[in-house]
């Protein structure tokens, strides 16, 4: 059974910046799928499905690598 789970992440404007968070993401061990609602210059909703929960500090670790800030539960 599957897990979704909704961050929030601010700073991306396009569609460059969500797929350096799709890939970032999509990589952490258990990421099956990795969606991103953008919402240039805003607060951009992040949904990402995996095998079990992810540990909230390896997404949050993800997306400051992709260049971008987690910054809250969606």
């Amino acid at each position: 059974m599957s897990t979704t789970t909704a961050y929030s992440v601010a700073g991306m404007t396009c569609n460059h910046c969500v797929a350096s968070v799709t890939e970032e993401i999509g990589l952490i061990a258990g990421a099956e799928n990795v969606s991103v609602d953008l919402v240039k210059g805003g607060t951009s909703r992040v949904t990402v499905t995996s095998a079990d929960a992810l540990d909230r500090t390896l997404v949050a670790a993800a997306v400051e690598e992709a260049g971008y800030q987690l910054v809250a539960a969606a």
